[in-house]
């Protein structure tokens, strides 16, 4: 028989079968397919016609199976199994996850937010594989339906419907100094800023173009060095004067690893507002939803509770 023609069987009568071979009753097998007595009597005819075998004979109350229908019993414990297994919603348990998982992010996600978070994903799944790749913020659609990634840690830049979101929180923007420079221990006042040589953590999200909307009213400051990595930014903290202009969190990091000081910009910006991005396709799949759930919760204890945006 072609599969085509078995698609065009009532496979379920098979279910049937089953059941009326381990009850050995037409009124106990309608019980347990929640059927009428007379409408479980039919199910064996149908049963009958289909197989070409008589399937039971009646002794007293009980039917009494054929040896064809014991043998259909036999064989039709396996795939009915795995039928069953199939179509059992399963937990997800995260220690027996060995899934790959594609996660695209800023710079800033990267040095700053995904150091944090990894120790908490392997310590709840240790047989889990990321890839993390830079994020492409003009073509996130693209990056997370047909190029595979499966979420975004990024701030929102262009459209980003019709993509599934989560707010992770604000980041802001901080100076860092060297303790040598000469307002590491006092306030840093807009003309301190803007007379001072500097360094741009350039990161992938746009923060070199938001301070510059901020000053461009203010005469030009002298930049050094843009840069996305903040180990060369960091090479030139020798100078004294030097400021390095770069997200909150990274500034943190480097303060404490490096005996460095923290500053607040002298002047207001707009904060970066950071999501969770993800595709429709990922959305009902378990370990995806446990991943989300597990980033989200961390960063967003990182940044501190997000706002709605």
């Amino acid at each position: 028989m072609e599969l085509e023609e078995i698609y065009r069987q009532d496979l379920s009568l098979l279910i049937a079968l089953q059941i009326l071979v381990e009850e050995r009753s037409v009124t106990k097998a309608a019980k347990r397919l929640h059927l009428s007595q007379s409408a479980t009597s039919r199910i064996l005819s149908r049963l009958r016609a289909m197989l070409n075998d008589p399937l039971f004979s009646r002794i007293g109350q009980q039917l009494v199976p054929t040896q064809y229908a014991l043998d259909c019993y036999k064989q039709l414990q396996g795939p009915t199994g795995d039928l069953l297994t199939l179509l059992t919603p399963k937990a997800f348990v995260p220690l027996a996850c060995e899934q790959k998982f594609t996660i695209a992010a800023t710079d800033f996600a990267i040095q700053a937010l995904l150091p944090f978070i990894l120790p908490t994903l392997y310590q709840q799944a240790p047989n889990i594989r990321l890839e993390i790749i830079p994020v492409q913020h003009h073509a996130l659609q693209a990056q997370l339906s047909i190029q595979g990634a499966d979420m975004a840690i990024c701030r929102a830049i262009g459209q980003t419907a019709p993509l599934a979101q989560t707010p992770l929180g604000r980041v802001g923007v901080s100076c860092l100094l060297s303790s040598q420079h000469p307002k590491a221990a006092e306030a840093l006042s807009l003309e301190d800023y803007l007379h001072s040589p500097h360094a741009t953590i350039a990161i992938s999200d746009g923060v070199k173009a938001i301070v510059d909307a901020a000053i461009d009213q203010f005469p030009p400051r002298k930049e050094l060095l843009r840069t996305p990595n903040l180990d060369s930014a960091l090479a030139l903290l020798k100078l004294d004067s030097l400021i390095i202009t770069l997200p909150e969190g990274m500034a943190e990091l480097a303060a404490a690893r490096h005996r460095l000081h923290v500053k607040p910009l002298p002047f207001e910006i707009a904060p970066l507002n950071y999501s969770l991005f993800w595709h429709s396709r990922c959305e009902l799949d378990k370990a995806q939803r446990w991943l989300r759930e597990t980033i989200a919760t961390s960063i967003q204890s990182l940044l501190g509770a997000p706002d709605t945006y």
